[in-house]
C-alpha cells in the first residue's frame, strides 16, 4: 500500500504542478489581453483625433448650412404661398368688379332688346288680329 500512496502523491504532485501552470498561463493571457487593449484603445483614440473628429466637424458644418438652407426655403416657400394667395384674391376681387360692372352695363341694353321684342310681339299680333 505504501507504493500506491508514492504513485498517488507523485500524480497528486504532477497535477497541482500543471495546474500552478495553467493559473500562471491564465493570468498571462489575462495580463498579455490588458496590454492588448491597452494598445488598442490607444489606437482607437488616436485614429478618432485624426480621423473622426475632423470628419465630424465637417459634417456638423454641413448639417448647419443644410439647416440654414432649408429655413431659407421654407421662409421663401411661404413668401411665394402668401404672393399667391394675395394674387388669387385679387383676381377674384376683380373678377366680380368685371361681373357687376358688364351686368350694369348690359341690363340697359337688355332691358332695351327685351322692351323692342315686346312692341315688336305687341304690333305684330295687332295686325294679325285687324
Amino acid at each position: 500500500m505504501a507504493g500506491e500512496l508514492g504513485t498517488t502523491n507523485l500524480l497528486l504532485g504532477i497535477m497541482a504542478a500543471v495546474s500552478v501552470l495553467e493559473a500562471l498561463v491564465v493570468i498571462g493571457i489575462g495580463i498579455g489581453g490588458f496590454f492588448a487593449y491597452k494598445k488598442v484603445m490607444e489606437v482607437v483614440s488616436s485614429i478618432e483625433m485624426r480621423q473622426v473628429a475632423p470628419a465630424m466637424t465637417r459634417v456638423n458644418a454641413i448639417l448647419d448650412d443644410v439647416k440654414a438652407v432649408s429655413a431659407k426655403v421654407k421662409e421663401e416657400t411661404e413668401r411665394v404661398d402668401q404672393a399667391i394667395h394675395t394674387t388669387m384674391d385679387r383676381i377674384d376681387d376683380t373678377a366680380d368688379r368685371v361681373r357687376s360692372n358688364v351686368r350694369a352695363k348690359t341690363s340697359r341694353v337688355v332691358g332695351f332688346v327685351r322692351g323692342l321684342r315686346v312692341a315688336l310681339e305687341g304690333l305684330l299680333h295687332s295686325h294679325a288680329r285687324a
